[in-house]
């Protein structure tokens, strides 16, 4: 039984379909993706294995070329900053 988190994914000879078996909380789950006018483009295999982050497997998945995506690094918010925006955020509930 696969982990969660590890996904599996097939790709079709003509590298315009791919399906993908990953296992959440509640059980094993059967993605499958088919690009009408594309073909995705794959990531090197090396040892078996693909690997893409988090930003490249989106991109991948959405047909676009994984090898130009890049994760962006975030400042986390500072204090005052932080209350502004749940102060903002609050403000919008009440609307």
């Amino acid at each position: 039984m696969p982990r969660e988190g590890t996904v599996f994914v097939f790709r079709s000879k003509r590298a315009d379909r791919m399906k993908l078996l990953y296992r959440d909380s509640t059980g094993l789950v059967l993605a499958y993706k088919r690009l009408e006018e594309h073909t995705f483009i794959w990531p090197a295999i090396k040892d078996g294995l693909m690997a893409l982050n988090h930003a490249q497997f989106e991109a991948l998945f959405s047909g676009l070329d994984w090898r130009k995506a890049r994760a962006l690094s975030v400042r986390p918010p500072t204090a005052a900053e932080w209350i502004r925006l749940s102060f903002a955020a609050a403000l919008r509930c009440w609307k």
